[in-house]
């Protein structure tokens, strides 16, 4: 997949289009540098980072304002949420070289995120709408992550491979919440949860 091919599977517009491209440059120039995605995907940088990201936009709830992502590496999911239109996104990476990244990849796409170049648990919560993360931790850990930020109003997306249902039985001892799951538009085996009602068992 192109940058075309993926405007075509989007419909994003041609500016979003040209925010994605200028991120997508700098990803390829910083990543011999640091190792910002795995180096095996970067043939498919388009189909599986940026369209494995910008499928979460449909599932994010009416009205979401405020994202928070966890772990936030190159930007994947929360750099291309951005890009696609969530007008308040928080970047959460301890990693100071990525979180340098971060600002920079946001500034060559002229959007305005937040980066938090800290620990996921040193950043003083505040209220969000959503949190996402990707290939970050098992869901148990995602969980007790987000409640501070989301509390039992808010929505968690989390990308989940195989081992989703494993993930959940390991989650409910510890949480309250419900889950629905969604097809991921680019991995045969890959769900999307999207969380919501989540209380400390």
């Amino acid at each position: 997949m192109d940058a075309s091919a993926f405007q075509a599977a989007t419909g994003v517009s041609r500016e979003t289009l040209d925010a994605l491209s200028a991120y997508e440059a700098l990803l390829r120039k910083w990543q011999p540098k640091i190792n910002l995605v795995g180096p095996s995907t970067m043939r498919e940088l388009w189909s599986r980072h940026f369209l494995d990201s910008a499928q979460l936009h449909a599932l994010l709830p009416e009205g979401a304002r405020v994202l928070v992502d966890l772990g936030s590496g190159a930007g994947f999911p929360g750099l291309v949420l951005a890009i696609l239109g969530v007008p308040e996104v928080h970047l959460i990476e301890s990693d100071s070289r990525k979180a340098a990244f971060l600002r920079e990849a946001a500034r060559e796409a002229g959007v305005k995120v937040t980066v938090h170049n800290k620990r996921i648990e040193a950043v003083p919560a505040f209220p969000a709408d959503v949190v996402s993360a990707r290939a970050l931790a098992p869901l148990k850990d995602l969980l007790a992550w987000a409640h501070p930020f989301i509390g039992d109003r808010g929505h968690g997306l989390f990308p989940k491979g195989q081992t989703v249902e494993d993930e959940l039985t390991d989650s409910t001892p510890h949480w309250r919440f419900t889950a629905e799951r969604f097809d991921s538009r680019t991995d045969s085996t890959g769900t999307i949860l999207r969380v919501r009602g989540l209380d400390r068992a």
